[in-house]
């Protein structure tokens, strides 16, 4: 299910949300889903700075809850910048990830209105592919106490994923974990600033 938070006059980029999971897991997303709901409140905060900037703020609720064998959350995602696409014709998108969102948002990083992505504490297996994020741009936010996904495997993977990337940088959030309620405005800031650094790029380099 996709959510848009009411739109700025002028749009000139998106920014798409996406909340966390976990390995394995077919229950439905709902709305009593914590990975949900820590995404839907960092939505809720940030949504009206972006829209000052005329970045029209979207959140997805995945199908599942699991990424499983079949890597269920990007085809959610696919269908859901589809739908932004036709929404909102030639709008970069910026991905904003946390944890399994910010995998989905790697692995869909090669839809044409994608020019970027931002993870937040994200789950980036060190082996996973980096190709899709050809030309694009790529922030990954990790802190060293994080006991769920690993911030190794994060510099691992942003450093292969520089090789082909616009750009690509690790944020270190020092001695934060992995659930965001510990230094959520910090998290915010990252989610907020990092994608309008981005969409002031991809508007001029976004792919056609």
């Amino acid at each position: 299910m996709l959510q848009t938070a009411p739109l700025p006059v002028r749009p000139v980029g998106q920014v798409l949300m996406l909340h966390g999971g976990a390995e394995h897991g077919h229950q439905p997303v709902d709305g009593r889903s914590l990975a949900l709901r820590r995404t839907k409140a960092m939505y809720d905060a940030v949504a009206p700075r972006l829209r000052d900037r005329g970045v029209v703020v979207s959140l997805l609720r995945f199908s599942v809850r699991g990424w499983n064998a079949t890597a269920s959350p990007v085809a959610d995602t696919r269908t859901a910048l589809d739908t932004l696409a036709e929404r909102h014709p030639g709008l970069p998108v910026v991905l904003v990830g946390h944890s399994m969102g910010a995998r989905a948002a790697a692995w869909a990083a090669d839809h044409p209105s994608v020019v970027g992505v931002v993870g937040l504490a994200p789950w980036f297996p060190g082996d996973d592919p980096v190709e899709q994020l050809a030309g694009l741009h790529l922030v990954a936010a990790h802190g060293r106490r994080d006991r769920i996904t690993s911030a190794r495997q994060t510099r691992t993977y942003v450093a292969r994923a520089g090789e082909v990337a616009a750009s690509a940088r690790f944020v270190d959030m020092g001695r934060l974990g992995h659930y965001m309620l510990t230094g959520i405005r910090r998290w915010n800031e990252i989610a907020v600033t990092e994608a309008l650094e981005i969409l002031d790029v991809g508007t001029v380099t976004s792919r056609d």
